[in-house]
């Protein structure tokens, strides 16, 4: 099994920036693809965006490409998204998420561990 636990979340104000993080704990060896997703109220889990395991590879949504930055350090077995230029639209619960599978997937589906997930709220 694998933990997942999220922290950095809060309020932040239109413009601003915030950094999340997740910390992988338990099986982590055979841990490969690592993301984060979003789910806003009302609305449906979403991709935001993932990390392969050597960190090379990125895959990003489109609403948060050129804000949001994924990052991972295997050694501590944490992943990080920094988020730049935040919008009331980028108000969500962020959830980690995490895969023994190799593969930038974005579907829900495809990860097999989540953590609790962190709220996100920007105001205008």
């Amino acid at each position: 099994q694998v933990q997942l636990v999220e922290s950095g979340g809060g309020l932040v104000q239109a413009g601003g920036s915030l950094r999340l993080s997740c910390a992988a704990s338990g099986r982590t060896f055979n841990i490969y693809t690592m993301g984060w997703f979003r789910q806003a109220p009302g609305k449906e889990r979403e991709f935001v965006g993932i990390i392969s395991r050597s960190g090379e590879s990125t895959l990003y949504a489109n609403s948060v490409k050129g804000r949001f930055t994924v990052s991972r350090d295997n050694a501590k077995n944490t992943i990080d998204l920094q988020m730049n230029s935040l919008d009331p639209e980028d108000t969500a619960v962020y959830y980690c998420a995490a895969d023994r599978a190799p593969g930038l997937r974005i579907r829900v589906l495809d990860y097999e561990y989540w953590g609790q997930g962190t709220q996100v709220t920007v105001t205008s």
